[in-house]
This record gives structure tokens, C-alpha cells and sequence, in this order.
């Protein structure tokens, strides 16, 4: 009764302090920031257009353009910005050519490999400024022999070949983009014995060319000379510098020899190509029909997987350069703890004009820009740093923010509260989030406050609610996870330990990496009213003000252990018919549980028993002490060696399956020793998923012993 009564006495002192005091509290400029008056979708409708008028590939002097105007802009706006540039190894086509030769009588056919400029384009006087339809870091070489189609190109589709007696040895297999990373499906195609691979958008999956349907500019689906781009690098970061920065000045490089050595560049040429010419390769492939699920749409051509009869003569020749790029930091210094680093990030480099990726991102990035700098102008002022990032060279292999963070990790190792990305911020309706999972309820708390732009009688959550797939379970599927290698974000889960946060409006979109992912797309298909890309950064920029602002760090450990557990638990069912001990880890698991419980209480006795307002003022190394075991808790969850043969990746509970760079893995060092276990099925084999699992239960140990504070 005394500490109710006591707790009332503060918040009414607390009421009473916002009429007499020149300062509002935080709270007022949270509401503030997402009001109406401060959002602008005229401005950050413009900054799109401006940001997109050109192609802005990575290296190239347009991007260099977009980094200033990005500068600019954060620079107008009261914050202090700079460029960390660095000089990284980038790859650009010199010379391709392709051609199908088919069965006689019918003549060989050599495709143009070309992007059709449509009737009408606005874009067509810079069109010309468009890189041709490559691969960044494809293999140079000239390979010839037999078409192949292998699907998706996955692990699976090889096991389904195999049990069709087809044999891709030496064949140059035709795939179709989906399911898995472009990177891996070079990468199983050299392990089946491909000597090159073409990839393809085929109209089931991208629209486009099926029937009646319409393609852009009249729809939003992909048009048949459509070819999605990208890169086939498997690693982050520039190639030549593994695990340090390619800094400007000179630095240690790799050879040419040892990048090829190091596994992550592809070892057989690949070229990415339209629909229009996969359906014609597919039409001059003979063998065995395809099962009904590699099909394409019905008016596509009868799939076979060969090899053969029809020959490819594949040729591509890249040009290896050492090129600048910028990154773009700005810093809104905080006045408390100015030494505690809230981190938001998106990239800026685009394969071409990049409407949706990644610029509707950037946009999104400069209006949380100019809206904080209106809440400064009002008074406030965060209680921690608040740094922009926009990084440059993601599109090949996440090169900018990863040589950032090599070149910071000591710094941010120690003071980053958390890394929270915005890569495509809009690509259509239905908001979507990941995150590290002590972040899940603070984005959930942001959508409640945020209202939904395609039905403005509610607000973002309760719209993210029923697109679920099951409402009743929304609590168990509401949130990603950050294991795969997408974004950004990467070198801050998977690297260092930052808890971090991706979210966006929108899944798919059929342009993808071509260049009709412009301007008139994203006004007409992905966001007209500009709408979309306003609720993405009012979220945002609330989760921003909430890491900047609160005194405690609202950081919920309960949802990690629950994840664990239940990973745990399925890991055991997995290996119930083998001789592998789990009780080491469910042992760590039940530690961090008491830890969680033991710091949940520790922040319900501050706030409520003793009196926050007199707490703070006489304990403020309490406060601190609390949030670095929060912030900690998270590095604590990696492990210096790093998961076997991929030592960057030094998360043992978040990174991406060594087959999907795209696929997120909880425990992916024991899921990579269990899949190599289960094809030696040896002595050895088994006793490395024994050693992975008493790794895993070792850094959850010593997450719980950060959770606590205290020494053993």
C-alpha cells in the first residue's frame, strides 16, 4: 500500500513538472514527431525522385552525386555528417555474349542480353547509363555444353535430379530466381559439376508475360527482357580485405589467387537473363519432364530438365576495379550519454535506379532526418547519440556498412545500444518487421501508434494482426529474425552482437533488380500517395526516440529465451534417434531464464518499490550498470572462432544457412554439423554436432552471467 501510495505521489509530481517546467517531457515529442504537421509526403516524395533520376551503381560518379545530396541534406538539417570512404574491390561487365544452339534444322540464336526501353519511358535519355545485365564478381571464362534445368537451383532440386538419374556434370544449367540466394545457386551448381549457370525471371513467379496479363508500365509485373541483377559473392564485405577495412590510404589485399582460395567468389561464369529468353532456352531442353512443381504458368512451354539437346556457348569477361565508395554518417550528439550510440542505416547504391530498393529506404532516412530536426527546434534533445548511416556498395556483398563496422568494432562493440535498418522501405502494402528478439515488443508498440496507411480507421498493428497468417498466434509469428545475410544489418548481428531491428512495407516486387524499379513504378504500384513510405518512417523514427530517450533501455529478454527454447526443443526431436546430449543446453537456457527474471525485477524495483524520480537523481549508475548488462547481453551471443569455416560470422544463434544466404537458422553451426553428420554419418561427423551444441550452450552461459551482473 505504502509504494502505491508513493508511486502516486511521484506521478503526480511527475504531471505537475510538464506545466511548470520550460522542458516537455520525452513522451510530448514521441507524439510530436509522428503528428501530422511534421510528416511531409510532398518531401519525401522529391527526395525519391531526385535520388532516383539516374542509375547510381556502386563506384560510379551518379552514386558519388546521391552521397552528396544525402549529405547535404542530413547537413541542412542540423546534423553533423561526413564521408567514410573506402576503396573496395568492385567488379563491371566488359564483354557477354550467349547463344543457344539448337537441334537442326532450327538456326542457333544469340541473345541480345538487353533491357527493352518501353514506349513512353521518361527515363530513356538516361537509359544508356544502365551497366548491361551482369553478375558483380561472376567468374571470367568462355564454357560451352548442354542446357540443364535445375529449378530453383537448390540443394533439393540436385537431390531430386540425382534421383532421376540426371547427371548436370558438365552442363550449363538453367535456373530460375526464387527460394534461395543467386550467390548459392552458382555455388550448387559448381558442387554438382555445372561448368556455367544462367538464371532466369520466370513470368510464374514475377508476372509479366502469361497470357493476358500486363506488364509494366501498364501493370506492376516484370516484362519479358526484364533480368533481375546482383551480385554472386557469398561473403560481406570487399573481397580483398576479409575481416578488416579497405581503408583509403593503402591497406593489406588479397590476391586475386587467395580471394579465389578463400571460397566465397564463384568458381564457373553465370549470367543473369530475361524471361523471354529462359523460355527460349527451355524450349530447346529434351530428357525427362519436369515434376508439376518445377512447371512454369500454363502458357509457358512443358519444362524438361535434359541436358540437352540444345547447346550453350556462354562467354562473360568482368573488369576488377579498386574503386571509392562513400558511405554517409551523420550524428545527432546526445546530451546525457553522448557516448551510447542508437544506429540507423539503409543503403543507398543502386543496380539501377533503385525506386524500391534501396532508395525508398533513403528516402524514408532523410524524413526522419528532417522531422527530428523540427522536434530540436521545439527543445529536445535525445538523452543518447543518434547516428545516420547510409552506406554504399550493399547491392554486392554489403561492402560499405561492413567495412564500416571492421573499421569501428571496437567502438561500437562497446558503446552501440542497437543497429535498426530500413533497406526497402516500401515495395507495397502489409508492414513486416525482424529483429533480434529482445526488440520485438518495441516495434509492436511503435505500430500501435502508427496509423495504417491503406485503412486509416486503424492503426499499423491491428492491420499487421489480421494479414497474419494465423491471428490467433500473432504472438508466435509476428517478427522475423535476422540469421539471413540480406541487409545491412548483417555485420551488426552476425559480426559483432548489436541488437538490431529490419522492417518494411511490402514483400516481393516483380521488378526486382531491373531497371524498371524507377520512379513511375513506386508512384503508380508501389506507393501512389507516398503514404507507405510516411508510416515506415514514423516507426522507425519511434523506435529511434525510444532507444535515444528512455532511461532504461526497453529491451525484453523474455521472447529470446522462449525462442531458444523452443529451438531447443525441436533440435531434440531432430536428434532423438542419435547418441547427442542436449542437457548442456537447455541447462544454459534455464540459466538465462533465471537471469531475465532476475534483471525484470531488478527494473520493476527501481521504477516502482524505491521511487524512479528519486532513484535517478541519487542512483544513476543504477540506471547505467542495468542498461549495460541490456546492451551486453547481446554480444555475449558470439564467439571469436565464429561458426565453422565462416569466421566472420561470429553469431552462434543468428546467420545464415550455409546453402540460402537469404535463409535465417537458429543454432546454424549445429544445423551445418548436423547436415554434414547426416551425409558421413561417421564417428567424427556426429561428435562436431556434440562439440557445436556445448559451443552454442557456452555463449548462452555467458549471456545469462551479463544478464546478472555479477561475478561467479
Amino acid at each position: 500500500m505504502v509504494s502505491k501510495i508513493i508511486s502516486s505521489i511521484i506521478a503526480i509530481i511527475t504531471t505537475l513538472s510538464f506545466f511548470f517546467s520550460s522542458t516537455p517531457p520525452k513522451s510530448y515529442y514521441h507524439s510530436l514527431f509522428i503528428s501530422p504537421s511534421l510528416s511531409n509526403n510532398e518531401s519525401i516524395s522529391r527526395h525519391l525522385y531526385t535520388l532516383t533520376r539516374r542509375p547510381h551503381l556502386a563506384g560510379t560518379e551518379a552514386n558519388e552525386e546521391a552521397a552528396l545530396y544525402v549529405l547535404s541534406t542530413l547537413s541542412n538539417n542540423q546534423i553533423k555528417s561526413h564521408l567514410a570512404e573506402y576503396a573496395v574491390l568492385l567488379t563491371y561487365p566488359d564483354s557477354r555474349s550467349l547463344t543457344l544452339i539448337r537441334p537442326s534444322p532450327e538456326p542457333p540464336i544469340s541473345f541480345t542480353l538487353r533491357q527493352e526501353v518501353y514506349e513512353g519511358d521518361p527515363y530513356a535519355d538516361v537509359a544508356d547509363q544502365v551497366e548491361p545485365t551482369f553478375h558483380a564478381y561472376a567468374k571470367s571464362g568462355t564454357v560451352k555444353g548442354p542446357a540443364a534445368y535445375v529449378n530453383y537451383g537448390r540443394v533439393e532440386d540436385y537431390t531430386t535430379l540425382k534421383e532421376m538419374g540426371i547427371n548436370v556434370s558438365g552442363a550449363i544449367v538453367l535456373a530460375r530466381y526464387g527460394e534461395i540466394y543467386r550467390g548459392d545457386i552458382v555455388e550448387n551448381a559448381y558442387d554438382a559439376g555445372a561448368t556455367g549457370v544462367l538464371i532466369y525471371t520466370d513470368r510464374k513467379d514475377y508476372g509479366g508475360a502469361g497470357g493476358d496479363t500486363k506488364w509494366f508500365p501498364d501493370d506492376k509485373w516484370m516484362p519479358p527482357s526484364g533480368v533481375q541483377v546482383g551480385s554472386v559473392f557469398n561473403g560481406a564485405g570487399d573481397p580483398t580485405t576479409p575481416g578488416w577495412p579497405s581503408s583509403i590510404e593503402g591497406c593489406e589485399r588479397l590476391s586475386d589467387e587467395e580471394v579465389e582460395e578463400g571460397g566465397d567468389v564463384p568458381l564457373i561464369p553465370s549470367l543473369p537473363i530475361s524471361g523471354a529468353d529462359g523460355e527460349e532456352i527451355l524450349r530447346s531442353i529434351g530428357g525427362v519432364m519436369a515434376k508439376n512443381g518445377w512447371q512454369g504458368d500454363k502458357n509457358a512451354p512443358v519444362y524438361r530438365v535434359g541436358p540437352g539437346p540444345g547447346i550453350i556457348d556462354l562467354s562473360y569477361k568482368a573488369k576488377q576495379v579498386i574503386s571509392t565508395i562513400q558511405n554517409v554518417i551523420g550524428i545527432i550528439e546526445g546530451a546525457e550519454e553522448p557516448d551510447r550510440f542508437v544506429v540507423l542505416g539503409n543503403h543507398r547504391d543502386a543496380w539501377t535506379f533503385g525506386a524500391v530498393d534501396p532508395n525508398s529506404g533513403t528516402a524514408a532516412l532523410l524524413e526522419v532526418a528532417e522531422r527530428l530536426e523540427k522536434l530540436q527546434k521545439q527543445g529536445w534533445k535525445p538523452r543518447r547519440t543518434i547516428i545516420f548511416c547510409n552506406w554504399d556498395a550493399e547491392e554486392y556483398g554489403l561492402v560499405g556498412s561492413t567495412e564500416w563496422v571492421e573499421e569501428n568494432r571496437e567502438m561500437l562493440a562497446s558503446k552501440a545500444v542497437a543497429y535498426l535498418n530500413i533497406d526497402i522501405a516500401v515495395s507495397g502494402a502489409g508492414f513486416r518487421a525482424s529483429a533480434t528478439p529482445q526488440l520485438d515488443q518495441l516495434i509492436i508498440e511503435a505500430t500501435k501508434q502508427v496509423q495504417d496507411p491503406d485503412n486509416l480507421s486503424q492503426t499499423v498493428y491491428e492491420s499487421w494482426v489480421q494479414n497474419t497468417n494465423s491471428p490467433q498466434k500473432f504472438d508466435e509469428e509476428k517478427i522475423g529474425r535476422l540469421g539471413g545475410g540480406g541487409s545491412d544489418y548483417a555485420a551488426f548481428v552476425q559480426h559483432i552482437g548489436v541488437p538490431s531491428t529490419d522492417i518494411s512495407f511490402g514483400n516481393s516486387y516483380p521488378v526486382y533488380h531491373s531497371m524498371y524499379d524507377d520512379f513511375v513504378w513506386m508512384s503508380n504500384f508501389g506507393d501512389p500517395m507516398f503514404r507507405r513510405h510516411l508510416a515506415a518512417a514514423s516507426i522507425w523514427g519511434l523506435v529511434v526516440l525510444q532507444l535515444a530517450d528512455e532511461e532504461i533501455l526497453p529491451f525484453s529478454y523474455d521472447s529470446y529465451v522462449q525462442e531458444l527454447q523452443e529451438a531447443a526443443e525441436d533440435l531434440n526431436t531432430e536428434l532423438s534417434d542419435q547418441r547427442i546430449s542436449l542437457d548442456p543446453l537447455f541447462k544454459s537456457i534455464g540459466k538465462m531464464r533465471k537471469a531475465v527474471t532476475q534483471i525484470n525485477d531488478e527494473i520493476k524495483e527501481l521504477k516502482e518499490t524505491k521511487g524512479w524520480a528519486f532513484m535517478r537523481k541519487t542512483q544513476p549508475w543504477k540506471v547505467r550498470e542495468i542498461n549495460d548488462r541490456l546492451m551486453m547481453a547481446e554480444r555475449a551471443l558470439t564467439d571469436r572462432d565464429g561458426l565453422p569455416e565462416r569466421s566472420w560470422y561470429k553469431h552462434l544463434i543468428y546467420a545464415p544457412s550455409k546453402h540460402n544466404d537469404y535463409g535465417s537458422k537458429c543454432f546454424p553451426g549445429i544445423d551445418d554439423a548436423v547436415e554434414n553428420a547426416k551425409n558421413l554419418n561417421t564417428a567424427d561427423s556426429w561428435h562436431s554436432v556434440q562439440h557445436e551444441i556445448w559451443r552454442v550452450s557456452r555463449v548462452v552461459t555467458q549471456s545469462s552471467l551479463v544478464l546478472r551482473g555479477e561475478l561467479t
